[in-house]
């Protein structure tokens, strides 16, 4: 039993003595296909240590205040919607002290736009690709786009929700 406590005890000064690796943000390793211009990665490694934060779904803020908030005059078509949307996300992140390079993993939900009678994925990355893929932030999360039939406000194109990291 003497033999436990004292390995039990030298492990834990070496803890103490900083010993223990702890997370640093150069730790998250993104991995993109080799040739690839697209701007997500393929996958994401978090190490040891580091704190996931899950940021809930966000749509656009209104861009015509004037307009009824239930529809689709309000928030502006799906390039617009994502402007909006990662503009909050953004905003929410800074009072995290984090920024859009600390996401890992982004959803991005998407209702048909009515003028077009499908989603706008190009609309979509026009507006993605001014938050990602940048000299300024080019480190780029892990995403997934998906079509749905609807969204909490019938006025919104768009929702997306994100999950970032803070390494210790």
């Amino acid at each position: 039993m003497t033999i436990f406590k004292t390995f039990g005890i030298a492990a834990l000064a070496s803890v103490l003595a900083g010993g223990m690796v702890s997370a640093r943000a150069a730790d998250v390793v993104r991995h993109s296909e080799p040739g690839s211009h697209f701007p997500i990665s393929s996958a994401i490694e978090v190490p040891p240590g580091a704190s996931t934060i899950y940021l809930s779904g966000m749509g656009a803020p209104p861009v015509d205040k004037t307009a009824d908030p239930k529809t689709l005059a309000a928030y502006g078509d799906t390039e617009t919607q994502v402007r909006g949307a990662l503009t909050r996300i953004q905003g929410e992140l800074a009072k995290l002290k984090l920024t859009m390079g600390d996401v890992v993993n982004m959803h991005i939900y998407m209702v048909a736009d009515p003028k077009l009678g499908k989603i706008d994925f190009p609309g979509m990355m026009k507006a993605y690709t001014e938050f990602y893929g940048t000299p300024a932030q080019p480190k780029l999360p892990t995403r997934s786009a998906f079509e749905v039939a609807h969204l909490a406000n019938p006025g919104w194109l768009v929702e997306i929700e994100v999950v970032a990291v803070r390494a210790h």
